[in-house]
């Protein structure tokens, strides 16, 4: 099964202007796509890939320029100081879940088929969407839903799951919420819903979040972050970041007006995929790819 086939690779490539005997990131290694691309302009350098999953681990290519760190993104800095890395100049983020993951029923993460609530891209994680869904009380499910799905009136939605417990396949959760879908909009509903429930199973905006603070502080004056996103929970803090500096994309200025951050951005609109790319990989559809560069301090 071909685990995730890699999006804007070539653009991915340029932004990050890679130096033959640089040290570099790929916090989202899956199917290793991105990351021999960039082992292909490395000479003396170095390349680090992240991934929580343990069936990335088949993925790793026979190559001594490359390290696999088998963590979540969000160890970072602690990870890299483990293999001596103090300072890198790049890294590429290709965040949310991979088609190999997607197309495993058994992890739970298709509204296609039927499978247990899983949904941890981590499998050694306690946290399933079985117990968010069974146990969470009603106004933590009003939360999810509004925050990761968007649904601004979420509680009729949540008051169903409630009432059916216990929910214990992905084909129970599509039977109890399909009434809740807009006619000709089904498959849309229900996906935002099983989005909302894997970003909380797997903590995904808060590790975003730790990413982009951690990634600013390792990077050399002049390193490049790159970061794709899906949706706009991904997109928006990146956006945020790399214009202000901060996450909630609120301008802080010093004496003379200057704006203060430490990224500046190489993308002024995000870079999407063509309609060719679109074609040959619909995955591509939704990705939003922004680049900054590091600033002098």
């Amino acid at each position: 099964m071909e685990y995730h086939k890699p999006v804007l690779l070539h653009q991915c490539i340029d932004l990050l202007d890679i130096k033959e005997d640089g040290i570099y990131v790929d916090v989202t290694f899956g199917g290793g796509g991105h990351s021999r691309e960039i082992l292909k302009h490395l000479t003396t350098g170095h390349l680090y890939g992240f991934d929580q999953d343990p069936d990335a681990k088949a993925n790793v290519p026979d190559d001594s320029r490359f390290t696999l760190i088998p963590a979540n993104f969000r160890h970072l800095k602690k990870s890299l100081r483990l293999h001596g890395v103090k300072e890198i100049d790049g890294l590429l983020g290709d965040f949310g879940v991979s088609s190999y993951q997607i197309d495993q029923p058994e992890r739970g993460f298709s509204t296609r088929f039927d499978g247990p609530l899983d949904m941890r891209m981590n499998p050694d994680r306690n946290l399933t969407a079985a117990h968010v869904l069974n146990q969470y009380e009603e106004g933590q499910l009003n939360q999810i839903l509004k925050d990761y799905a968007e649904i601004m009136k979420p509680r009729a939605i949540s008051q169903a799951i409630i009432n059916s417990r216990p929910l214990q396949s992905t084909k129970d959760l599509n039977n109890c919420l399909q009434r809740f879908a807009p006619p000709h909009k089904q498959g849309q509903f229900m996906a935002k819903i099983f989005q909302a429930i894997r970003i909380e199973v797997n903590e995904e905006r808060a590790v975003i979040h730790e990413l982009l603070e951690q990634a600013t502080e390792i990077l050399k004056p002049g390193g490049r972050l790159v970061c794709m996103s899906y949706h706009s929970l991904e997109d928006r803090p990146v956006k945020n970041f790399f214009r202000y500096g901060n996450l909630a994309g609120e301008p802080q200025k010093d004496f003379y007006g200057n704006l203060l951050r430490p990224l500046e951005p190489i993308t002024r609109k995000p870079i999407v995929a063509d309609a060719n790319e679109i074609n040959e990989n619909p995955r591509a559809r939704s990705a939003k790819l922004r680049a900054a560069i590091k600033l002098e301090s």
